[in-house]
């Protein structure tokens, strides 16, 4: 195992979470199991409209309201207003094909009480949602951009294309200093739904490493970012209310155009599983990393 002062910077995990469902509100765990496709039931349900194409906060922010809860069997649903939705680890109903973004991919329907849970909550007045909750196929092989991973066969389930989202409380510090100089209150890190949150590094520090060796109980995990993360509107939605103001993008656009992704605005990178599958990583672990130079 590499040693921690053997590495240009040295952080640790600050914070974990899991997205059960995916556009959903995420589960801040102290530990969780890093598998192939990221962290252990991330992303493993999916909702969809009537003609299976994944539905998010982009069309439907009250999706923020909805907030898992992880048991010993089940992820537990909550939102204001509903009763409790309880999904069992271990059941699904019948197979269906779904798509996300531009992958048509192998799932699992969960039934017409979940689909009638989810119709309810997400309806508004005058616009009632047709909806089905589906659970990922575990036999599909769903793979990342094999341009951004260099050939790399890193497989995710329903996120938007990579296994696991790294960001750092630096990067959130410098967001929060600019809307405050602007006037602005602060927002939190939750808005960009990262997996693994970094304490000890500058800003955007992320952003400029190669990998992120990271000492487990049993042994390195390695993870590549590879890309990165290109925002949409969702940093504008507040998680705790699920309404939108545009000062967070308003100021993203101020200082982070990237001209990796062609001068899209980015937080955040994108990282592939490269070893550690089945390794459980935990806030308050050592990540090393080194300097990517091009």
């Amino acid at each position: 195992m590499s040693q921690p002062s053997a590495f240009d910077l040295q952080a640790t995990i600050a914070r974990l979470f899991v997205y059960p469902v995916k556009s959903c509100a995420g589960v801040e765990l102290d530990e969780m199991l890093l598998t192939e496709t990221g962290l252990e039931f991330d992303r493993a349900w999916m909702v969809v409209d009537a003609q299976g194409e994944f539905v998010s906060q982009r069309e439907l922010p009250r999706m923020a309201l909805i907030r898992p809860q992880m048991k010993h069997t089940e992820v537990v649903l909550r939102a204001p207003g509903m009763l409790a939705l309880h999904l069992a680890f271990d059941r699904v109903e019948q197979p269906v094909r779904v798509r996300v973004w531009k992958d048509e991919v192998a799932a699992y329907d969960m039934g017409d009480i979940a689909a009638q849970w989810f119709s309810d909550f997400l309806s508004e007045p005058g616009k009632p949602q047709t909806l089905r909750l589906v659970r990922f196929d575990p036999e599909h092989r769903r793979l990342s951009s094999l341009k951004w991973t260099d050939g790399v066969e890193a497989l995710n389930q329903f996120a938007d294309g990579f296994p696991l989202l790294v960001a750092s409380e630096g990067s959130i510090a410098e967001l929060n200093e600019r809307l405050a100089a602007a006037g602005h209150g602060p927002v939190g890190i939750e808005r960009f739904r990262p997996n693994i949150v970094l304490a000890g590094i500058e800003s955007h520090d992320e952003d400029r490493v190669d990998a992120l060796h990271v000492t487990t109980g049993e042994g390195e995990a390695e993870l590549r970012p590879v890309k990165p993360c290109t925002r949409c509107p969702i940093p504008d939605i507040d998680p705790a209310t699920a309404l939108s103001s545009p000062e967070v993008g308003d100021m993203l656009r101020t200082y982070r155009a990237d001209a990796r992704v062609d001068g899209g605005i980015t937080f955040g990178m994108n990282c592939i599983v490269v070893q550690g599958v089945e390794h459980m990583l935990k806030v308050g672990q050592v990540v090393g990393a080194n300097y990517r130079f091009e």
